[in-house]
């Protein structure tokens, strides 16, 4: 039986509509991928601005050297006061790990009941113990403190600077060694009328008369105990100097001729020596010709022999 013309009709709108829902959906997947185009755009767009927003900041960052590694300042590292707590020590802080003075020269005055005594020190050699005398003379550290004890035969020192005044006293901390002497490379020819300062032994160095050093009990173990050498003495060259006697050394010598008060060759003075005060300058320039410069050499005994 063959179509009829409605059947021929219904066909056809049939047809059209098909056509009408499959050209709909074309141009939604053709707006979706120009949609899906224009955000990539956008996001490209966004990401680059971004990317160079970034490298602006960074290059302003890298010009100001905020990429730069952090500078170690190398006598920060040197001055580490490292804890050293011990029996008869008076904690009253660390000395600053910045801004340490590293030149030029400090005077420390040394007032005690016997006298006042000057001494003169180069910062060039030593920094850090220099700046440790400075943070604890502000401290008043070293106040009404006991010259604990007095060598009168082999070495000729006076030691000084231990709170406790038993030799085993200090601040607290430690730091290690500086501006320690060179020691004598041979023996020397043995002549009797030779002076100690002229020939020492081999490994041994003379600490002149007049010089001020850290007393210690091993090496990079110095506090706050140093020692005053009132006549040439040869010793092991153990111990940092710090710096020389310009004024007062008398005081030390007259002191030393009253010995010992157990009357032996080592032990606390006779007559008692308490500095009632320490204080240290500001940086100075060089001295004149004419003062006396830190020496070159000396020597000390132990901070924990007493």
């Amino acid at each position: 039986m063959g179509k009829t013309s409605e059947g021929v009709s219904t066909v056809a709108r049939t047809k059209d509509r098909q056509r009408a829902l499959a050209r709909a959906k074309l141009e939604r997947q053709i707006a979706r991928r120009a949609a899906a185009a224009r955000r990539k755009r956008q996001i490209q767009a966004g990401t680059a601005a971004g990317i160079a927003l970034v490298l602006v900041v960074l290059g302003g960052l890298w010009i100001g050297g905020v990429f730069e590694p952090d500078k170690v300042d190398p006598l920060a590292q040197k001055c580490a006061w490292t804890t050293e707590a011990a029996e008869g020590s008076k904690d009253v802080g660390r000395p600053p790990t910045e801004k340490i003075l590293e030149n030029g020269f400090q005077t420390m005055k040394l007032t005690t009941n016997k006298g006042e005594l000057e001494a003169l020190i180069d910062v060039s050699k030593v920094p850090c113990t220099a700046a440790s005398f400075t943070f604890l003379a502000g401290k008043d550290y070293f106040k009404d403190t006991k010259c604990h004890r007095l060598t009168t035969e082999g070495i000729f020192v006076l030691q000084c600077g231990d709170p406790a005044a038993n030799g085993k006293g200090g601040p607290g901390y430690k730091f290690a060694d500086e501006n320690l002497p060179t020691p004598a490379a041979s023996t020397p020819a043995t002549d009797p009328s030779a002076s100690a300062s002229a020939a020492p032994p081999a490994g041994k160095v003379v600490y002149k008369a007049g010089t001020i050093a850290m007393a210690n009990s091993g090496a990079d173990t110095n506090g706050s105990q140093f020692f005053i050498v009132y006549q040439d003495s040869t010793m092991d060259p153990n111990y940092a100097v710090l710096g020389t006697v310009t004024k007062g050394l008398d005081v030390v010598q007259t002191l030393a001729k009253a010995g010992t008060a157990e009357g032996n060759t080592d032990g606390a003075p006779k007559e008692e020596v308490v500095i009632q005060s320490l204080t240290m300058s500001a940086g100075e320039p060089a001295p004149s010709a004419s003062a006396s410069t830190a020496p070159s050499a000396s020597s000390a005994p132990s901070a924990s022999t007493s």
